[in-house]
């Protein structure tokens, strides 16, 4: 319907005088936390925590259950083009190859069932930008080269001439919200962490009860938030469970009260 078509296509509709300058400063970019992270595979070992992967032998079937509900942070009706056409355009990838194997499988504690080519089926819409997870470059940079996609590897001690460096990613309290906000593109992260003890503690919980419950109050902290350079602007912001509440539209919103519309 047309509401989705928007919705999907809402970069195109980026006032023109906010494609000419950096996207750092531009505009709210809507962000997908794990994004894979709806596939995972219970067959699977337990790659992390590690105080869970330590007893996966001995209780396998048991434990990979809970990590699979605690590792799901985005729901299976949202595949990754789904998302794209919920408007995100910043996606975290976590990447591992299995021993023996020499397909790459995405993972979030475990293994999922999809490897990475499944990325290269997606069909990305004709205005748009995606970051895969840039600095003091526009937007009208990438249309007028005609470059859609944008790969950041999370790795200092690799120079790539292909890949983007590394993007801040701030999520919990890793970070110091006085501090000076990263020059660069940078994520603010709603996603809430849990580790092995969490899991085991609360075995009939699910991180997907966790984080809808607090949404309100995330999302309420989304609608005061506004673009720019200055200390305590936001640029990217990305979440868990993308595409079950308003969180894309009121990313969008904001866009839309920079552009005066």
């Amino acid at each position: 319907n047309k509401k989705m078509a928007e919705t999907a296509d809402w970069m195109s509709n980026l006032n023109e005088k906010f494609t000419k300058i950096p996207l750092s400063q531009l505009t709210f970019l809507l962000g997908s936390h794990d994004a894979m992270a709806y596939s995972l595979d219970t067959n699977s070992s337990v790659l992390e925590p590690k105080k869970i992967k330590a007893l996966d032998k001995m209780f396998s079937t048991f434990l990979r259950l809970i990590v699979k509900k605690w590792g799901t942070a985005q729901v299976k009706e949202k595949n990754i083009s789904e998302q794209l056409d919920a408007g995100l355009r910043y996606f975290d990838l976590r990447v591992a190859g299995k021993p023996e194997q020499s397909d790459l499988f995405f993972y979030h504690g475990l293994y999922t069932t999809m490897t990475v080519k499944v990325i290269t089926l997606i069909n990305f819409h004709v205005i748009l930008f995606t970051l895969i997870a840039f600095n003091k470059i526009a937007f009208s940079h990438f249309k007028e080269i005609g470059y859609q996609v944008i790969l950041s590897y999370d790795n200092r001690s690799v120079d790539d001439p292909v890949l983007w460096p590394q993007i801040e990613y701030w999520w919990a309290d890793n970070s110091d919200p006085k501090e000076r906000r990263p020059e660069g593109l940078f994520v603010a992260g709603l996603n809430l962490t849990f580790d092995g003890n969490d899991m085991l503690l609360y075995l009939t919980k699910s991180l997907k009860e966790k984080t809808m419950t607090a949404y309100p109050l995330l999302l309420d902290w989304v609608k005061e938030q506004r673009p720019g350079s200055d200390k305590e602007s936001v640029n990217i912001i990305a979440g868990d469970f993308v595409g079950v509440n308003s969180f894309a539209q009121d990313i969008i919103q904001l866009n839309n009260a920079d552009n005066g519309s």
